[in-house]
């Protein structure tokens, strides 16, 4: 890696603080952004070279602010990380312009993996095996996909599933089950 600019955009101050430590430590720049409109700011003067988005930064979806960064950074590379990891929105970061994505908690070496590494499969290159989820982890991707159908309702989202508000945000609140 020749360049070494790095923003990363997270609402997490301590997150964001231990990873531009990590990173400066291995002889990266990095700025910090706590919301979309911080980044836009900050990409006025700042070209970066890898972009670390979170998926939910406050009331905002990381995934508005890859478009703008792919557009104004053709050659940047990006790394969708969240706590709230699925299958759709994972989509929707790569086909939005993202190259890879990753679930929190992640390390610096393990970011750094990601940014090298593209999600995006080659021509002719067939996607790697997976093994079948989980119902639960299915669920939980249903859940994803119709919260997204429904652009982050709650309650439109309760009504299309079939069960109360209140319990759609309990299951909301609980970690994604792995597969």
């Amino acid at each position: 890696m020749t360049a070494k600019r790095f923003l990363v955009i997270d609402d997490d101050d301590a997150f964001c603080a231990a990873l531009q430590r990590s990173l400066t430590r291995k002889g990266y720049e990095v700025k910090l952004a706590n919301n979309l409109d911080e980044a836009r700011e900050c990409c006025q003067q700042y070209v970066p070279n890898y972009a670390v988005v979170d998926l939910k930064i406050d009331q905002e979806s990381g995934l508005n602010i890859i478009p703008y960064l792919r557009n104004r950074f053709p050659d940047i590379r990006m790394l969708m990380l969240t706590g709230y990891s699925s299958i759709a929105t994972a989509v929707d970061a790569i086909k939005l312009g993202a190259d890879n994505y990753l679930q929190k908690p992640a390390g610096t070496a393990a970011i750094l993996a990601a940014l090298e590494e593209s999600s995006k499969p080659e021509p002719g290159q067939a996607l790697p095996p997976s093994n079948a989820p989980s119902l639960e982890r299915m669920t939980w991707e249903h859940i994803q996909q119709a919260l997204k159908d429904n652009d982050g309702n709650i309650s439109a989202t309760a009504r299309q599933l079939g069960m109360h508000r209140r319990t759609l945000q309990r299951k909301l609140q609980k970690r994604p089950v792995k597969s």
